[in-house]
């Protein structure tokens, strides 16, 4: 009985000192495996999956099956999707999705450039039509369209009786005509004043021009003229003398005559006006914006005036020493602001004043008549034969398009025109063959 107690006694001691020995042996392999570089198990998973992901990729670069790549053709046969049966997606998906929109990189190949009309892409021109000016000013519109390259937008004001009479005339021009131009008919009208006074100065209508800074608040630059004026080469010409101003020019015209012993202003003038020999509104460039900016001085008060009120005090300070009505009031602003207005040549606002008396227009000799102004009448009498071809030329010129008689006086194209004078040596030649042409 005491033998078997020590037996189990001596069993249980052992056990304990297996299971301390195994304990402790458990604790003390701890920081050497730490050592050895053995992770814990959570860094182990991950690193299983890091591995299995890589193997992942590596198949899928690898060159799929022939199974898969049976299912690949059913599936775009089907129209459905090479995702939605296990391969990978295609290369240009995984592009667009993964590049930012600042990082695309740029093709090579051109595109084309689109550029939208401006509105300063548009060659603005006026003019005033009162009476039995309408086939006149039909006759200037059609000479600005033969030679000019840009568009070009028409501001016609016009008597209500013509309004109706313009549009239908012009809505029958041909269509390759129609698309080189706009227009908008205005009614006669004054902001400040005695309207039938402004109406009646001079000409009929012919103020209306003083108050184009006002009415067309949406336009920047313009190019007035008279209806007797006919264009010999391209607006574009003229209208690029605006970059041409410098600070503080807003308006440009030319001289009323080149030589001062036989100029009317200088001769016979009864108020101020501008330089030595005056100057001619029948062909006016202007900057609008700059004149509805500027004050402008006066002899009336110190401070300046707006444009807008300038004009009607200067009208009634100098109607009764005035001859040439707005023209003149023109000649009065610039005489007090020399430095607002840009004298350009006399070739381009030709008149009869210029070859009456003998040539005294050299610009025209060396460089040809570049805008012909008919005034006095001339167009529709004979003491100007010269003025009167071309202006029966031009104004047939949609009816009897690049006639020979009237290639052979004006030849309708820019830069051929060495001058005025040198019509006349053709005009024995030209009745001769009118004359021929209409017998039987």
């Amino acid at each position: 009985m005491r033998i078997h107690c020590k037996v189990v006694v001596i069993a249980v001691c052992f056990g304990v000192f297996l299971l301390l020995y195994f304990w402790g042996g458990n604790a003390a392999d701890d920081p050497l495996l730490k050592e050895v570089g053995e992770e814990p198990p959570r860094q182990q998973e991950e690193k299983k999956k890091k591995k299995e992901e890589v193997v992942e990729e590596e198949s899928s670069n690898s060159s799929p099956s022939p199974s898969e790549l049976r299912r690949d053709v059913a599936a775009k046969f089907a129209g459905k999707s090479s995702a939605g049966v296990g391969v990978r997606p295609e290369e240009p998906r995984k592009e667009r999705r993964g590049v930012n929109a600042k990082s695309k990189p740029r093709s090579n190949v051109a595109r084309p450039v689109i550029k939208r009309s401006r509105a300063e892409e548009f060659m603005h021109l006026a003019v005033v039509a009162c009476g039995n000016r309408l086939d006149e000013t039909l006759t200037m519109v059609k000479s600005a369209l033969l030679f000019s390259i840009k568009k070009i937008k028409f501001h016609i004001f016009a008597e209500d009786p013509l309004a109706p009479q313009f549009e239908e005339r012009l809505n029958q021009w041909p269509r390759d005509i129609s698309a080189k131009f706009q227009f908008s008919i205005y009614p006669i009208s004054f902001s400040v004043g005695n309207a039938d006074e402004w109406k009646k100065l001079f000409k009929p209508c012919a103020a209306q021009r003083l108050f184009l800074p006002v009415i067309l608040k949406d336009v920047d630059s313009l190019l007035y003229v008279d209806t007797d004026v006919l264009f010999l080469r391209p607006m574009d010409d003229i209208w690029s003398l605006l970059k041409s101003f410098n600070k503080t020019q807003l308006a440009a015209m030319a001289p009323e005559h080149e030589v001062p012993k036989i100029g009317w202003y200088s001769r016979f003038a009864r108020h101020p006006f501008y330089g030595v020999t005056g100057v001619n509104s029948g062909v006016m460039l202007m900057n609008l914006t700059r004149i509805r900016s500027t004050l402008f001085k006066n002899s009336m008060i110190p401070s300046g005036l707006s444009w807008e009120d300038l004009l009607h005090p200067l009208y009634q300070k100098y109607k009764n020493h005035i001859t040439w009505g707005d023209q003149d009031l023109l000649n009065i602003i610039f005489h007090y602001n020399p430095e607002c207005l840009f004298i350009f040549p006399c070739q381009w606002n030709y008149r009869p004043d210029h070859c009456m008396y003998g040539s005294n227009c050299k610009g025209a000799e060396e460089e040809g008549v570049s805008i012909l102004h008919g005034n006095r009448g001339v167009y529709h009498d004979d003491k100007q034969p010269a003025f009167k071809v071309v202006y029966d030329a031009i104004r047939d010129v949609f009816q009897r398009l690049w006639v020979e008689e009237e290639l052979e006086v004006c030849r309708l194209r820019p830069g051929v025109i060495p001058s005025v004078l040198n019509f006349q040596a053709h005009l024995g030649r030209v009745r001769a063959r009118k004359t021929t042409t209409k017998q039987p």
